[in-house]
């Protein structure tokens, strides 16, 4: 499918702003570990995902992650645009976690169509105001949440999203998506291990009992 396909509001744009956006769409495959934008030194625009898959994620003074939200098909990211608003100053950084098409308006292009048109500027609030409620939303299980809990979260959601219980993933990744540490999380993997839960390997970890891993996300 074409950009207008992908693009929510395509049909409430006029002639002129349809033509404005195709002049200036950048389209971009990128690969696997590719950072697309890198905080307050990129003004990249707004993301549109065709296929693929990125991860939108903040770095702690001392280098540690912590994975606010991912993107698959079809879903936009503004934070990666979010210099052409003056009152929010979020640094983030967008990686591809597989191979990637995307698009990207330029943030001055959004920008000067959002400050026309009503139904572009709504949808951008709304659309900030909800990744700002994934935002919060992990700000609550980061402060109430243990880590047992958060990690059978992960292991489980992962399972999900690659539609299988073998999951080819490093105790780096996964310490890197939860802002804690490689070796707090290999402990904890270790000790799902021996509760039956995990089987890991190098490289790998294999879901062996998905049921508990939701029972213990849960309590």
């Amino acid at each position: 499918m074409s950009f207008e396909n992908y693009f929510p509001l395509w049909n409430d744009l006029n002639t002129a702003q349809k033509k404005l956006i195709s002049d200036h769409l950048i389209t971009q495959h990128v690969k696997k570990g590719t950072i697309i934008h890198n905080g307050k030194i990129d003004c990249t625009g707004l993301l549109l995902v065709k296929s693929g898959q990125l991860r939108t994620y903040i770095l702690s003074d001392e280098g540690r992650e912590i994975t606010l939200y991912r993107l698959f098909d079809m879903d936009m990211c503004l934070l990666s645009a979010s210099c052409m608003m003056r009152s929010i100053q979020f640094e983030v950084t967008i990686e591809a976690e597989k191979d990637t098409d995307l698009w990207i308006i330029p943030a001055e292009i959004y920008k000067s169509i959002m400050n026309e048109s009503a139904p572009v500027a709504n949808y951008t609030n709304e659309l900030m105001a909800t990744r700002f409620s994934d935002v919060m939303w992990l700000m609550e299980q980061i402060m109430w949440k243990s880590l047992d809990k958060r990690v059978a979260s992960f292991l489980l959601e992962e399972t999900s999203i690659e539609e299988t219980n073998e999951l080819k993933i490093t105790h780096e990744t996964i310490a890197n998506h939860l802002g804690s540490h490689r070796e707090v999380i290999t402990r904890m993997l270790r000790y799902f291990q021996s509760e039956g839960l995990v089987k890991l390997s190098r490289g790998k970890i294999t879901i062996l009992d998905s049921k508990r891993l939701e029972t213990l996300q849960r309590l």
